[in-house]
């Protein structure tokens, strides 16, 4: 396998160009994903509630004040629109799951009176058994996308590996900060496939450019398939850190998520709902994502490589 994507993204073939807009683009995935958009020809209308000045592509998108809260916010920023990409998620508050049912139901029927083409919508990948209530939501809200008038591209993610991604964030705060022993939940040997944020942004810019009416879900991940046990003693050699992993029976959950967002520094409600998630295997299922939006010869980041991206990243934004 190849270190970097089987194929550039000056290789994905852009279709027409479209009017895209990207909810949530001053969030981490939002941010990765304008360039590649702009660099393919697309108009990108750039939506949140904050401005986008921070960001060296501000001058080269049109900006939308967007609130998922407010509809006629909503209807104005889709109004004119061929593509909608949702990557609105409320995980840091305690009410959730109201408030992502609530905004996923707004939005789509904003959509279905602009008569936007489609959207794309990035999720997170759905295990069997009782679903956590981070899972449950965006479940329903891939639902609620689903069952609108709108063509709905689900993109349902395992984690994703990149410089200020929540979920490796979380990793790395904790490999750094805890001991040389580290204690470990043993229900945390749980399978992850996690996938590299440049993956992740190529995949959404296919769902954009694919010619085909598709109404459906993805699983996506990586090609490494590995426990989070695993995943963190990875991170340790990639860092070049001395830690030595040490799995520990009986630590509820909630007692995790807890110490974890002390030691991460992280909000308590988001980390305490990615900590309860870690209980399920969160890998694919099929992988029809290569017969239908990749190439079936794509390479994905191998997950080594992608830790290690994200750690130059963060070396470089500590340069002065």
């Amino acid at each position: 396998m190849s270190s970097s994507p089987g194929r550039g993204a000056d290789d994905v073939d852009p279709g027409p160009a479209r009017r895209v807009l990207v909810t949530g683009a001053t969030g981490y995935v939002g941010s990765h994903l304008v360039p590649p958009l702009l660099d393919a020809g697309h108009t990108v209308l750039a939506a949140s509630r904050s401005g986008t000045g921070a960001f060296a592509w501000h001058g080269d998108v049109e900006t939308r004040e967007f609130d998922v809260a407010d509809e006629d916010l909503i209807e104005r920023a889709v109004e004119g629109v061929d593509v909608v990409i949702y990557l609105i998620h409320s995980m840091a508050s305690t009410d959730f799951e109201r408030r992502d049912r609530e905004a996923a139901t707004r939005v789509a029927a904003a959509c279905e009176r602009a008569g936007v083409d489609r959207i794309v919508y990035l999720s997170g990948l759905v295990p069997d058994g009782e679903l956590s209530p981070h899972l449950r939501s965006r479940h329903e809200v891939e639902q609620i996308f689903l069952e609108s008038a709108v063509p709905t591209v689900v993109l349902r993610a395992s984690m994703i590996i990149g410089a200020g991604s929540t979920s490796y964030e979380l990793l790395r705060r904790l490999s750094e900060r805890l001991p040389v022993f580290t204690p470990v939940p043993s229900w945390m040997r749980s399978l992850i496939q996690p996938i590299a944020i440049e993956d992740v942004t190529r995949i959404v810019q296919r769902a954009v450019a694919s010619p085909e009416t598709i109404n459906r879900a993805f699983d996506v991940g990586g090609e490494d398939v590995l426990t989070y046990f695993e995943l963190l003693q990875l991170f340790a050699r990639v860092a070049g850190l001395l830690r030595v992993q040490v799995s520990v029976p009986g630590l509820p959950p909630d007692v995790v998520g807890e110490s974890s967002a002390i030691i991460a520094g992280m909000p308590r409600t988001e980390v305490n709902n990615l900590i309860e998630s870690l209980r399920h295997d969160m890998v694919c299922v099929d992988y029809d994502i290569r017969d239908v939006l990749l190439e079936p010869d794509y390479d994905y980041l191998p997950i080594g490589d992608g830790l290690r991206r994200a750690l130059g990243q963060e070396d470089e934004s500590r340069t002065p």
